[in-house]
């Protein structure tokens, strides 16, 4: 059976709130300070200190939001992240996992939450602040349920069976 993708996620997007009210201050302070002074060195200082807070406060946020994809697919989970730096990490749903999810006030307000991935590892793998988390903790349940070891399910059927032994009365 191919591997088919069942969800793309990214983290949900109110984490995008404060940088978008950032901006919108920004662009008012800027209208309304430009071309109010009498310099013209003070009226492109304004321009530069917009645009350097428009960077600091509204595009490294948003790049650090669509750097972070978590992909997740019939086989395997696929988390990416970084924008300059690219990481990349896989998990088998064959290889079994356990799966929590932890949500704060905000969160579930908003019915998302961070979905830990217990692997028997040092530190579970987390994805964090992720929308519909209790619908992603079910269907990674099923998932990790589906993707059995087909060798071993077929191995556990034959043990399970009756043995195939016919007796005929009377006959040796």
């Amino acid at each position: 059976m191919p591997e088919a993708v069942v969800a793309r996620l990214r983290p949900h997007g109110r984490a995008l709130f404060w940088p978008s009210l950032a901006m919108i201050l920004i662009l008012g302070g800027t209208g309304y300070f430009y071309g109010s002074f009498d310099e013209t060195w003070q009226n492109l200082a304004v321009l530069v200190a917009a645009l350097v807070l428009s960077i600091l406060l509204w595009l490294l946020p948003l790049l650090s939001w669509l750097g972070r994809h978590y992909t997740v697919t019939t086989r395997r989970i696929v988390l990416r992240s970084g924008f300059f730096v690219r990481v990349r990490q896989e998990l088998l749903h064959s290889r079994g996992y356990d799966v929590t999810v932890r949500k704060h006030a905000m969160q579930s307000l908003f019915r998302s939450g961070d979905i830990l991935i217990n692997t028997g590892l040092d530190h579970p793998v987390v994805l964090r602040d992720v929308p519909g988390a209790d619908l992603v903790q079910s269907a990674l349940h099923d998932l990790m349920e589906h993707s059995q070891n087909p060798l071993a399910a077929r191995r556990q059927q034959e043990q399970s069976a009756p043995p195939d032994e016919t007796t005929m009365w009377g006959v040796r």
